[in-house]
């Protein structure tokens, strides 16, 4: 073998043999790279105790613990379902973006009752509950054109859905009396109703759903109603994501009300079932009261109802008894 030839293999090897230390230096064996993931787990901190799905579910129900059952879903399951679901059997895609860039708040009144289901009467609320009081304004959402004024005894009393062409429809329920009528075009913020207390409802709210082809839309997820504006001026449906909230946050709607009440003091509601006379000063417990549900209807507070009657937030209501409201 020629020289040169040897001399090649030699300086080859030898630069094989300077390197190999190097190339070890970036390989671990497996019992040290066991004990050093070991020792990456202990020292993590434990996300359970940073984070508890049980004490925020407990907040939620503490803040609308006084909340009403859900109506039943007018498009699956009401009286007149297949006129008032225009959308059975039809494909919707998975995902579609819609401007609501042009919106009003249908009522200025703060949230008293989330999406989303409840346990303790297996039912899903497919809306959203804004506190008004019987003959406050309500106002379509979008332009649009109203698809159906009716009635529903068992759920969402006088109501009204309006169609909008930016796809969505929007519903409003336990209304007092329509000011507008099918196949009439509306603007965004154009009073179509006043709110009221009929239907399956214990006291005046606006029941206000976003329906895309029938899906009930979590009106959160498009509305921010602590402040009273849309989140953005686009919403991108998604049959995955379509129930979820976006930044709700209770905090913010507490603060809300509390504003809300300040600037709008609740006025006393004439209940049927109250004292006959103008200056009442009791009411009759009905069944299915409960005292903030009372306190709603006469413009009261439970801390009022309580220091007048005696009674705890805790006490339970007897049917037919008398309590002092002022």
């Amino acid at each position: 073998m020629p020289f040169e030839k040897i001399k090649q293999i030699f300086i080859i090897t030898a630069a094989a043999l300077c390197a190999a230390p190097l190339f070890a230096q970036s390989f671990k064996l497996p019992s040290a790279h066991k004990s050093e993931h070991k020792d990456l787990i202990a020292r993590q901190q434990n996300i359970g105790n940073q984070i508890s799905v049980e004490e925020t579910k407990n907040f939620i129900d503490n803040l609308f613990k006084e909340e009403e059952e859900p109506e039943m879903d007018i498009y699956t399951e009401g009286w007149e379902s297949k006129r008032v679901n225009a959308y059975a059997g039809m494909d919707v895609p998975d995902t579609k973006v819609i401007d609501v860039s042009n919106f009003a708040m249908p009522t200025p009144g703060y949230v008293t009752s989330p999406y989303g289901y409840r346990p303790r009467f297996r039912r899903v609320h497919k809306g959203i509950d804004l506190k008004l009081q019987t003959g406050d304004t309500v106002r379509a959402a979008f332009d649009g054109r109203v698809r159906l004024t009716n009635y529903e005894r068992r759920g969402y009393g006088y109501y009204v859905i309006v169609r909008h062409p930016n796809g969505l429809e929007t519903v409003y329920g336990h209304l007092s009396r329509f000011l507008v009528k099918p196949d009439q075009d509306v603007k965004a913020g154009e009073p179509i109703a006043l709110g009221g207390n009929t239907g399956r409802s214990f006291g005046s709210h606006l029941h206000f759903e976003t329906r895309f082809m029938g899906y009930p839309i979590n009106p959160a997820a498009i509305f921010d109603f602590a402040n009273q504006t849309v989140h953005t001026d686009e919403y991108t449906f998604d049959k995955r994501t379509y129930t979820q909230a976006r930044n709700f946050d209770p905090d913010a709607n507490s603060e809300y009300t509390r504003q809300y009440l300040a600037s709008n003091p609740l006025r006393p509601a004439a209940a049927h079932n109250s004292s006959k006379s103008k200056g009442a000063k009791t009411y009759t417990i009905k069944r299915g009261d409960s005292l903030s549900r009372i306190a709603s209807r006469n413009g009261v507070t439970v801390r009022q109802l309580c220091k007048l009657n005696g009674l705890s937030t805790k006490s339970k209501l007897k049917p037919g008894k008398k309590l002092r409201i002022r």
